[in-house]
């Protein structure tokens, strides 16, 4: 059976039970507390030396990180990953974006608004809201003329973008003047297996709060 090692409040964490609940794959969820040194044993470094989360351990032993690369893997042979090189090249290009311009600035933004790590009004926060508004335009322009990402369909590429964009309002970031964005939201809400068990991050996320690789 797949074990995924899992942190409940984190979007990438997410982003693979989303697509596991859709395959309808069992698996054994291994918590990890990231913020009470769950991460920083010797055990845990054998599985992923970066001390991040997802980590899924295969049924043969091996073991995959960083949670596109995850979400490829169980995508493959699946309708939720092309076959067509050309649709394929499509997914990668949003997975991406999701790692350089949506997690860093919805998804960072969120994490340290609401754990204290920096000031709703600073620099700082400045720089990830001015960046998560246009990643928000770059979405909605391109959702205005397609039904989801890639390929022409629901693909790894929506669920992997889904899961840390669509907590943008607990960035305090407004979402109304982008429509084609919220409609795709709903769309995927749509999506037959369709869960969303993101979970808020605890007391002992706060900075100085506990002990984990994030400061």
């Amino acid at each position: 059976m797949l074990r995924l090692y899992d942190y409940a409040a984190s979007a990438n964490c997410y982003k693979a039970r989303l697509l596991l609940a859709q395959l309808e794959r069992d698996f054994e969820r291994v918590p990890i507390d990231i913020f009470d040194g769950d991460t920083l044993t010797p055990e845990f470094a054998r599985l992923n030396p970066r001390r991040e989360v997802p980590v899924l351990e295969l049924d043969d032993g091996r073991v995959l990180v960083e949670s596109n690369a995850i979400l490829w893997y169980l995508g493959a042979g699946t309708p939720f990953l092309p076959a067509e090189p050309a649709a394929q090249a499509e997914v990668v290009r949003w997975l991406i974006y999701e790692q350089s311009d949506v997690m860093p600035m919805i998804g960072g933004l969120r994490f340290r608004l609401i754990t204290c790590r920096i000031e709703p009004g600073g620099e700082e926060a400045h720089r990830r809201t001015t960046g998560a508004y246009a990643a928000l335009a770059l979405l909605d322009e391109h959702l205005s003329s397609h039904e989801f990402l890639a390929a022409g369909r629901y693909t790894v590429a929506d669920s992997s973008v889904y899961a840390y964009s669509h907590v943008a309002g607990q960035a305090g970031i407004d979402t109304s003047a982008y429509p084609a964005f919220r409609a795709w939201l709903g769309r995927v809400e749509a999506q037959p297996g369709f869960v969303n068990d993101l979970e808020p991050y605890p007391a002992n996320a706060s900075v100085l709060a506990g002990r984990s690789i994030y400061g």
